[in-house]
C-alpha cells in the first residue's frame, strides 16, 4: 500500500540523508490524529537530555507519548512500522522499534538547535516528524530548520500532512517560536532494546 512512499524515503535517505514530503498520507488520518492530539489532556513539559531535565530556555513544548490505543494511532503506527521494515530490508539498518509522541507548542514555544542522537551512540537512528496543523501559514512561525554540520539546509512549514524523515545523528535542527498552537508527531527508529 505504501511501497512508493517507502521507496522515495529510502532513496532520499541514501542520497541526501533527509526528505520532506508534502501530502504524505491520507488527509482524513491527519485530521483524526489532530483531533486526538487536541483531545489529549496529559501533556507534560518535555526534557532536554537523557536525564529528562527541564529547561524552558532551551525547549518549551509539551509532549504525550503515543500508544496504539485507537484505530487512528494504530493506522499511523502501521504506516511507520511498515517503513521500519522497508528500511531494514533495503538498508540493513537493524531498526528494532519506534517511539513517538504528540508534541504541542503553544504560542511562543520553541526548541533550540539540537541533535536527536549523539554522534556514534547508535540509539536514535532515523527521525520522523509528521505535522498535523491545518491552515498554517508562513506568518504563523513554528518552522523546522534543518542544518548539516556547517550550514542551514531547509526550512519546513509545519503544515498538515507533511512528513519529514532524516538520519538522527547527521542533522542538527530547531523549531522556531510558534505564533499559535502547533501540533506534530515526533518519532525515532531505534536499534537498542526496549
Amino acid at each position: 500500500m505504501y511501497e512508493d512512499i517507502y521507496e522515495r524515503i529510502t532513496d532520499a535517505l541514501v542520497q541526501y540523508g533527509y526528505i520532506v514530503i508534502e501530502d504524505a498520507l491520507d488527509e482524513t488520518l491527519t485530521s483524526e490524529l489532530l483531533a486526538e492530539a487536541k483531545e489529549e489532556q496529559n501533556y507534560k513539559l518535555a526534557g532536554v537530555s537523557t536525564a529528562s531535565a527541564m529547561d524552558a530556555n532551551r525547549r518549551r513544548d509539551k509532549i504525550h507519548w503515543i500508544e496504539a490505543k485507537s484505530e487512528t494511532t494504530q493506522e499511523f503506527l502501521d504506516f511507520i512500522n511498515g517503513l521500519r521494515e522497508y528500511l531494514n530490508r533495503s538498508l540493513y539498518l537493524g531498526l528494532s522499534y519506534y517511539e513517538a509522541h504528540f508534541a504541542r507548542y503553544e504560542k511562543g514555544d520553541f526548541y533550540e538547535k539540537h541533535l536527536d542522537a549523539f554522534k556514534n551512540s547508535k540509539n536514535r537512528v532515523v527521525t520522523t516528524v509528521y505535522y498535523l496543523n491545518e491552515e498554517w501559514h508562513q506568518e504563523d512561525g513554528g518552522e523546522l530548520l534543518i542544518c548539516d554540520e556547517d550550514s542551514f539546509i531547509t526550512k519546513v512549514l509545519p503544515r498538515a500532512n507533511t512528513l519529514v524523515v532524516f538520519m538522527s545523528e547527521d542533522f542538527p535542527h530547531e523549531v522556531l517560536p510558534a505564533k499559535k498552537e502547533r501540533y506534530s508527531i515526533a518519532g525515532w527508529y531505534r536499534i537498542d532494546k526496549f
